[in-house]
């Protein structure tokens, strides 16, 4: 379904249409076609149909949303669903990203209902987990982590869980400059490979891309990528500049 390694770019809340527009126009012309990796756009939910349409002639490269609400459709609004992400052609979906959980509040419960929905919805969720500073100096970060993948596989099959995707993002190393060092980011993904393993035996477990994120930059890209058990890396500033996002697509 995807290729390793997944290099992913979360705009967050940046680049409206006329600015993505130019982005690609840029990233593209320094962007070769890559037949040994995955690349994704995660842009705005104003900005998506822009990027989709943008790529039209690299269906190579995937496009995705930051966020749905844990309803399929109704009176909510301001919100997006499933249903309008896939109908705008996102194939992806981020879930439990740290700014949804610290900035918005959004528990555990709400990331095992968009799981769900996602799946159902035949989209790709791709699962965010991450320790702030104070349960990291705390020693509790294999806890944290594991407890927020139980949560959001709790309702999915077998088969659904083979199609996700992890990020592993401290949030201690979000837009902060700090990094977790590759044997940092290998601890933790190794931990959370071992979960998926006891969940859905060894062989699935070894086809879920684990990516790590957390202050990814053109300059630390091929040492992270070339950790154990780093499978990709999920960008945020550093993706927002086309020239560096290239750099990095090319690591």
């Amino acid at each position: 379904m995807y290729l390793k390694p997944v290099i992913a770019a979360n705009w967050k809340l940046n680049h409206g249409p006329t600015d993505a527009k130019a982005f690609l126009q840029r990233f593209l012309a320094q962007a070769p076609r890559l037949a040994d990796r995955t690349v994704i756009f995660f842009p705005s939910a104003i900005t998506l149909t822009t990027v989709v349409e943008g790529l039209r002639e690299r269906p190579e490269i995937q496009v995705g949303v930051q966020n749905v609400y844990t309803e399929a459709q109704g009176a909510f609004t301001g919100e997006n669903s499933v249903l309008m992400a896939r109908d705008a052609g996102a194939r992806v979906v981020l879930v439990g990203h740290s700014e949804r959980r610290h900035v918005f509040g959004e528990s555990d419960e709400t990331t095992t209902k968009k799981m769900a929905l996602i799946a159902q919805a035949r989209l790709i969720p791709m699962l965010c987990v991450g320790e702030t500073l104070a349960e990291r100096e705390a020693g509790r970060t294999a806890e944290v982590v594991q407890r927020q993948l139980t949560a959001g596989l709790a309702e999915l099959d077998d088969p659904q869980i083979g199609a996700i995707m992890l990020a592993y993002e401290p949030v201690w190393a979000i837009g902060t400059g700090r990094t977790a060092t590759p044997e940092d980011a290998a601890e933790i993904h190794g931990v959370l490979r071992q979960a998926l393993v006891s969940r859905v035996g060894e062989k699935m477990a070894a086809t879920i891309p684990i990516l790590y994120g957390g202050s990814v930059n053109r300059g630390n890209a091929s040492q992270l990528l070339a950790a154990s058990d780093v499978d990709g890396l999920l960008v945020g500033g550093a993706s927002l500049d086309a020239d560096s996002w290239a750099g990095i697509v090319r690591a």
